[in-house]
């Protein structure tokens, strides 16, 4: 991988509002700062760190581009929280060597955009593969596995999609979705087996292999699962919330119904939708 210079230029007054930032953060943490700032360790901020990635997922999928600038500007408040707590460590660093890492990281994973320099190995440069491939030959991210890289603590559904596309940039994959969708069905008739012998530890193991050859799927088709299913959450809360509005309607208690009954409005709830999506 060649090494070169680059240079990016800022404008003052975005530095300016960093800069401002930066200082109220220190503030914080500070002697004189606020106690529940100054108590925090890189332990104990970790749930609200993730609290505000999804929130930002939540502005994304809401359309709301007012919404995101501030909930982007919560998130940024994280980075430099962490970064001016890092400032504290035994190996301190803080905001500066963080944005100089990966100012650094992002040119020379894009050499193809910086440098010019062209990639025989790889048809398309900004491709995932290319982009694993350079990973692969970085020097600070020589690890014993591939799949070292990809954190436990991601949504499994997540994890199970970003493993597989790093062991398929190795070339160990389905060749096409048609094989993938076999092992699908594999899966599920070895699952339906488990649950007929009323094997609980084979159910569980069984069940989250289903999992995983789904998560390949979607990799196959064009789908991440972690959004397929947050879409799929979403639907389904939309149409039990109908079912409920019309159960209220006609003054019927929705707990009290019997399935055929249940199953009635929630055809109903689906076609409400249907025609809500049309309009």
């Amino acid at each position: 991988m060649p090494h070169f210079r680059y240079m990016i230029q800022v404008s003052p007054p975005a530095m300016s509002e960093l800069a401002d930032l930066v200082a109220i953060v220190d503030h914080l943490r500070g002697p004189d700062g606020c106690p529940w700032d100054r108590s925090q360790t890189l332990s104990s901020i970790r749930p609200y760190l993730l609290e505000e990635c999804y929130e930002v997922l939540d502005a994304i999928d809401a359309g709301r581009i007012d919404l995101l600038r501030e909930e982007l500007g919560d998130l940024l408040f994280m980075v430099v929280f962490l970064a001016r707590m890092c400032q504290e460590a035994p190996e301190p660093f803080g905001l500066d060597e963080v944005a100089r890492g990966i100012a650094h990281k992002m040119v020379e994973r894009h050499p193809h955009v910086f440098a010019g320099d062209a990639e025989p190995d790889h048809e398309d440069p900004g491709s995932i593969d290319a982009w694993e491939a350079r990973k692969s030959r970085d020097p600070k991210k020589q690890r014993r596995s591939r799949l070292d890289g990809v954190p436990r603590s991601l949504p499994a559904l997540l994890r199970a999609h970003r493993q597989g596309e790093k062991a398929a940039a190795t070339g160990f994959d389905w060749p096409d979705r048609h094989g993938v969708l076999d092992k699908v069905k594999e899966e599920l008739a070895e699952l339906e087996a488990a649950v007929e012998r009323g094997d609980a530890a084979a159910v569980e193991h069984e069940y989250g292999d289903v999992l995983m050859a789904m998560a390949t799927l979607g990799r196959h088709v064009g789908a991440t699962p972690e959004e397929a299913l947050r879409a799929a959450n979403d639907r389904f809360a939309n149409r039990f919330g109908h079912m409920e509005d019309m159960a209220r309607a006609r003054a019927l208690d929705l707990s009290e119904l019997d399935p055929d009954a249940q199953e009635a409005l929630w055809q109903a709830a689906k076609r409400r939708e249907g025609r809500a999506r049309s309009r």
